[in-house]
């Protein structure tokens, strides 16, 4: 090497797309370019009982991508001790990231050459409800590889679920909240009448069926699977119920999002 002539190495970078929730006609121009720019596609494997959601990811590249221009790589997901709560729900959540991103940083160190490009594929939008963000921020944090990263929006299942449902997250001059079933179950937000749920595992909506408010379910959004289910609450509950637990033996599992949304006054007030 001639003296004073220092050696580059390239940088590696990943792209972090936005998919949807699962029909591969609501992948954007950005995401279909961010896949053709990708070397490596990173898949984490939920098991057999999840296997459809893998096989739809490869259905969405198959769908815009070459044959032969990407590799896939799977790992299987860590699981998460989906048992614990109140106080100990956190320190769960925290242990199944730092136990995702060993994969991660695994993954793109000897997966990714040095100048390459690899990407994960997340369901919906990164920015709602993933954890793919902070686990690539702890990755970077440990030094062990580096790399750059991008972020591609999404359609996700909240956008998709109103779409369906041909109606909008808010009324005029009206707020609109998302949250989790586990707090719907401390309480209905206050100020709020229109409150999106999503990761509710246990029904939570049931315990308002005695309100004045209407819902709007969807389950498995965008796939061949979906279900829609909307209306008064009370009279909606028992039909979501029975079709939730139908699919979820039919599949071995079940995402579903819904929109619960207060009535007005009937004296006109909120």
């Amino acid at each position: 090497m001639v003296s004073g002539m220092r050696q580059t190495r390239g940088v590696r970078k990943i792209h972090v797309i936005g998919i949807g929730a699962g029909d591969p006609d609501q992948l954007t121009l950005q995401a279909v370019k961010a896949l053709r720019s990708t070397d490596v596609f990173f898949l984490l494997d939920k098991g057999e009982v999840k296997s459809d959601l893998t096989q739809l990811r490869r259905d969405m590249l198959d769908a815009h991508l070459p044959e032969g221009s990407y590799r896939v790589v799977e790992a299987r997901d860590p699981e998460r001790d989906r048992t614990a709560g109140g106080p100990a729900y956190s320190p769960a959540v925290g242990d199944w990231r730092s136990a995702r991103a060993g994969i991660y940083e695994r993954l793109i160190a000897e997966e990714l050459d040095e100048d390459g490009t690899g990407a994960f594929l997340v369901w919906g939008d990164p920015a709602l409800y993933d954890s793919t963000l902070g686990i690539l921020e702890e990755v970077l944090e440990r030094g062990a590889v580096a790399f750059t990263y991008d972020v591609v929006p999404g359609v996700s299942s909240v956008s998709a679920l109103v779409a369906r449902h041909r109606t909008g997250l808010n009324r005029v001059a009206r707020p609109v909240q998302i949250t989790t079933g586990r707090r719907l179950a401390e309480g209905f937000p206050e100020g709020v009448d229109d409150v999106v749920v999503m990761l509710d595992a246990h029904q939570v909506f049931r315990r308002y069926a005695e309100e004045d408010m209407d819902i709007y379910w969807g389950a498995y959004i965008g796939t061949p699977d979906e279900i829609l289910v909307s209306g008064p609450i009370a009279e909606a509950a028992p039909r979501i119920e029975r079709l939730r637990a139908e699919a979820r033996e039919r599949k071995g599992w079940i995402m579903d999002t819904y929109l619960l949304r207060r009535r007005p006054s009937r004296d006109g007030r909120d």
